[in-house]
């Protein structure tokens, strides 16, 4: 059972800003409610500007969450875009490899980058929701797909299976105080969809953020992250992606179909799809582009065999799962369901 929650931010310093506060406060809150001591590491509320020019001092913060014997869980605040920058201070004198402790660790986003450095150095971690996107949420309580899995994480210590929600719910597009206790419109969810290949397929599950794995190749955004993530070997090679299934889902940026094809050329170009036993794909916030998306990954991966499940709610569609990384899993589309065997 979790007690003592660290909250790191790796990416964005928002959470340090003071116009999220009041959001922040109702996170508190909630985690102080379930009987957690929060932890707030040094340098995750020194605010945007301090902590985007400061990514060693965001690798001090993580190894020290590490290091702490007290800490059972380490919750990301929020996602942003350059956690990359954090490799030269983890990895060139294996710091990292030579911090971890085993704790629970969750995030999503462009923290999809930091899963990867944990796979890299053997530790599993959680992927799926953080501390400003789910436990702040302005609803007058946590959406409950999402609660379920938060509390099933701090309370095992695991997650056992996940099932489809009942209901998708639009992405808030104001964040004010005025805003606390609204909810946002809901739908009817339609559950896995199985686009191809085998209804029943298992293996280790790894993977996150399109976007974030968009911008390990491609230096668009950042011109120095491809040339970091290459030094440092962050992707895995097609080796070791063998027998895994890959987790795909995409960021509130809303990749148009053109870039998804490109991150998915991209994927393929490196061997991923001929090596792992399956696709998941996340539901698209709002669905958008989510037609598009599915055509797009039966027809750049071209394996009509390879199994493809979409719709999964992970990542940035509301509500969300937590899906655990490195751990054996089993989907069954037939029976709506993921299974873990640990």
């Amino acid at each position: 059972m979790v007690k003592n929650v660290a909250i790191v931010s790796l990416s964005s310093g928002i959470i340090g800003e003071p116009f999220v506060q009041f959001e922040v406060e109702i996170g508190l809150k909630r985690l102080k409610e379930y009987g957690l001591n929060v932890k707030l590491m040094p340098n995750a509320c020194k605010g945007l500007e301090y902590v985007k020019a400061h990514p060693e001092k965001r690798a001090e913060d993580m190894l020290a969450a590490f290091r702490d014997p007290e800490i059972d869980m380490i919750l990301c605040a929020i996602g942003g875009d350059d956690t990359y920058s954090m490799l030269p201070y983890l990895f060139e004198n294996n710091e990292l490899a030579e911090t971890i402790s085993n704790k629970i660790f969750l995030g999503f986003s462009d923290t999809t980058i930091n899963h990867l450095m944990l796979h890299k150095v053997g530790l599993r971690s959680f992927y799926g929701q953080a501390f400003l996107c789910d436990l702040c949420e302005l609803a007058p309580e946590m959406h409950p797909y999402t609660r379920k899995y938060f509390e099933e994480l701090i309370t095992t210590g695991t997650i056992r299976e996940i099932t489809p929600s009942d209901v998708w719910y639009e992405e808030r597009v104001r964040f004010s105080p005025d805003q606390v206790g609204t909810r946002t419109p809901a739908h009817p969810n339609q559950g896995f969809e199985l686009l191809q290949g085998s209804p029943v397929f298992s293996g280790k599950i790894l993977g996150g953020c399109i976007d974030s794995m968009y911008d390990i190749f491609n230096g668009d955004r950042y011109a120095d992250m491809p040339v970091l993530c290459e030094k440092y070997h962050l992707f895995p090679e097609a080796e070791d992606w063998k027998g895994r299934i890959i987790l795909l889902e995409s960021s509130e940026e809303k990749p148009t179909p053109e870039q998804y094809r490109k991150s998915l050329e991209y994927l393929k170009e490196r061997g991923v799809f001929d090596a792992v036993n399956g696709v998941l794909a996340g539901k698209p916030m709002d669905e958008t582009y989510a037609e598009e998306y599915k055509q797009l990954l039966k027809e750049v991966i071209a394996k009509p065999e390879l199994s493809i499940v979409f719709n999964i709610n992970i990542g940035h569609a509301m509500p969300r799962c937590i899906m655990p990384f490195g751990v054996e899993a089993t989907v069954d589309t037939g029976k709506q369901i993921i299974r873990f065997a640990e």
